[in-house]
């Protein structure tokens, strides 16, 4: 190996760890704030890509069908809830943002959306496609065992992966899908040669990230995320609603699921069932924070990434048991660090 390969695979390392970054900060969100350790969050990488590969093919996804499905089953619930308490308040909103919505979208995407479509265009398009499925998946599994243990909320977490995984096959089929690069050519750094799109993927997840630690730390709503996630019995005894810092919580995984699926489209052939290797080693970057911090799981996502990279210059075959083994090591540590604490605390 010389000098530039070694930049090459650095700058791949890079860009990969940039993405496992962004994953691996929706992971700690989800466990710091829910309690729910979210394996399912690379499935949301996988619709964001695969919708918008579609969507630049001038095809109807499979998300657009999808969605109105989840959101006919919030009403559903929400309607037995309604008869169980006599409160029927909440319905008409419902009906309007998880059934109404979605439907006028699947007919905006059927109507409008083409090959000739801006790519900006479909890239909106993706979010307001994806993310709401955040949310609605949220409600519909999450929300009734919100009071569950860890254990159960993460065998919930694996079922619910293989449902999603399982749509995916159904609404996106097992062919993979790639989609056209937004911005061409190259720009020369100096040291290193960058393409423009590996250098937008970094730049759009830098500033995803700070966009993120402005929201938790000068906004109410992610002021009110952080008091959850220190002590759920105290942010609902001021009046935090847990309940909608969950679907909060989800909306902001969803978000950045897909905008990560977005960012790699590009990049890779992308499958139904990418998302899960994805996902796991934005997994490895949480537990490397420890799921609590988000600096280290940012450090972590890099170290994987640029591991990743180089293992798969020197040994690929092996690249994938190299990466998930840096789990042990760090688990070994933290085991040797670690206190024991009531669930509460």
């Amino acid at each position: 190996m010389d000098f530039s390969i070694a930049l090459i695979l650095l700058q791949d390392g890079i860009v990969n760890g940039a993405i496992y970054a962004l994953l691996g900060m929706a992971l700690v969100l989800a466990f710091a704030v829910t309690r729910v350790i979210f394996i399912p969050q690379g499935e949301f990488v996988a619709f964001g890509a695969l919708t918008l590969a579609l969507l630049t093919s001038g095809q109807v996804p499979g998300t657009a069908y999808l969605l109105p499905v989840l959101g006919l089953i919030v009403l559903a619930l929400e309607v037995v809830r309604a008869l169980r308490s006599g409160s029927w308040s909440a319905i008409p909103g419902i009906a309007i943002g998880c059934v109404a919505l979605p439907l006028v979208l699947l007919w905006l995407v059927r109507g409008y959306a083409g090959p000739d479509t801006s790519v900006w265009v479909d890239m909106l398009l993706t979010l307001l496609l994806v993310v709401p499925m955040g949310p609605m998946i949220y409600r519909i599994v999450y929300s009734p065992l919100a009071e569950a243990s860890v254990l159960v909320l993460l065998i919930v977490s694996v079922a619910v992966h293989f449902a999603l995984v399982g749509l995916g096959l159904i609404v996106f089929g097992a062919e993979g899908w790639r989609a056209p690069t937004f911005i061409d050519g190259q720009v020369n750094l100096g040291f290193m040669t960058w393409s423009a799109q590996s250098l937008f993927a970094v730049a759009v997840c830098a500033l995803l990230i700070v966009a993120l630690w402005f929201f938790f730390s000068k906004t109410l709503y992610g002021r009110a995320l952080r008091a959850t996630a220190v002590n759920r019995r105290g942010a609902r005894l001021v009046g935090i609603s847990t309940a909608v810092s969950g679907g909060l919580t989800f909306t902001l995984a969803a978000a950045i699921g897909a905008v990560s699926g977005i960012l790699i489209a590009p990049i890779t052939t992308v499958y139904y069932d990418t998302g899960f290797l994805v996902g796991l080693k934005g997994f490895v970057a949480g537990i490397i924070g420890g799921l609590a911090s988000y600096p280290v799981a940012a450090a972590g996502a890099l170290l994987v990434g640029i591991l990743e990279s180089f293992s798969s210059f020197w040994a690929s075959a092996y690249k994938e048991v190299i990466v998930f083994t840096l789990i042990i090591p760090v688990l070994v540590w933290r085991s040797f660090n670690h206190r024991s604490t009531d669930d509460e605390e």
